[in-house]
């Protein structure tokens, strides 16, 4: 690939601005089914949709037909010290063909150890031994799955003392040396931010903005002492303070709302990404332009 950088408005791997997502999730199968609601796009968890039959593979196929998908794991386990799963990179590969996903993701973390999946998305030590193992899995994965994929950056709760990098500059240096691309979690970046005493602005500043192929945005629960990732809730203002900035650096990526505990109606969900378009204005009259937000044609 070129080293040229891409310009702004576009990322380095020439993929689109899918415009404003949803996360699919089976409490919607029907009202998808039965009213095809505008969306832009859908995103799916990988791992729901790798083995099964039946009615989910019913939906998924039937929402193919109509919308654009990208699929997001949480079991690639890029920072484990298991070998890395080729069945399940086979599976990956077999869904992302099936689906003519436009794009896949994963989280920068590790999942388990001994092949046992503990599924939840556990920290990585930020060093240059780690950063060298993390960077070489990236490039074997994108060479099975012929496609780059994009990390997410996690919300985390403990940090190792013995980490010598920051998460931005790990996330980086990963993105730069894989030659990957990033899904930036802005509200992930504003939990870790709380709990670890960081400045998010920082953070997003800091991040190559022209490897980022998409956002997500998603709701949290305020613990008092600490923030906890729960997708549960509304966007909050900072987190949207936030998204209005990455907006105005990158000029814009496929934007995804997550819900994934108590979740509401349909269409309350589809009202919160919508939110996006005037925190995207806000970003622009910050900027002193006047853009259109562009969606990638089907």
């Amino acid at each position: 690939m070129s080293s040229a950088k891409p310009p702004k408005g576009r990322n380095r791997f020439g993929l689109p601005n899918l415009g404003l997502g949803v996360g699919l999730r089976t409490v919607h199968f029907g009202h998808i089914l039965a009213r095809h609601p505008k969306v832009d796009w859908f995103e799916i968890i990988s791992e729901n949709f790798m083995d099964s039959g039946g009615r989910p593979s019913y939906v998924l196929d039937q929402i193919c037909e109509r919308y654009r998908v990208v699929m997001h794991g949480v079991s690639l386990s890029i920072g484990s010290t298991d070998p890395l799963d080729r069945e399940y990179l086979r599976k990956l590969r077999a869904l992302a063909d099936r689906t003519k996903a436009v794009w896949v993701s994963d989280h920068l973390c590790w999942t388990g150890v001994a092949h046992r999946n503990m599924h939840d998305l556990l920290p990585i030590p930020y060093t240059p031994e780690s950063l060298r193992h993390v960077i070489e899995r990236v490039k074997i994965v994108q060479d099975v799955l012929e496609r780059p994929i994009a990390l997410e950056n996690p919300s985390t709760y403990v940090e190792f003392a013995g980490s010598t990098l920051s998460e931005c500059e790990f996330l980086r240096r990963v993105a730069e040396e894989a030659d990957c691309g990033l899904l930036l979690d802005v509200n992930n970046v504003y939990v870790s931010s709380f709990n670890h005493g960081f400045d998010p602005v920082a953070y997003v500043e800091s991040i190559p903005h022209d490897r980022v192929v998409q956002y997500h945005l998603a709701g949290h629960t305020d613990c008092g002492t600490h923030l906890l990732d729960t997708h549960s809730a509304h966007v909050v203002d900072p987190v949207w303070k936030l998204y209005e900035l990455t907006h105005r650096l990158s000029g814009g990526r496929a934007t995804l709302l997550e819900w994934d505990d108590e979740i509401p109606s349909f269409g309350v969900v589809h009202a919160e990404v919508q939110k996006a378009r005037e925190h995207m204005g806000q970003a622009l009259r910050r900027a002193g332009a006047i853009e259109e937000v562009v969606v990638a044609p089907r």
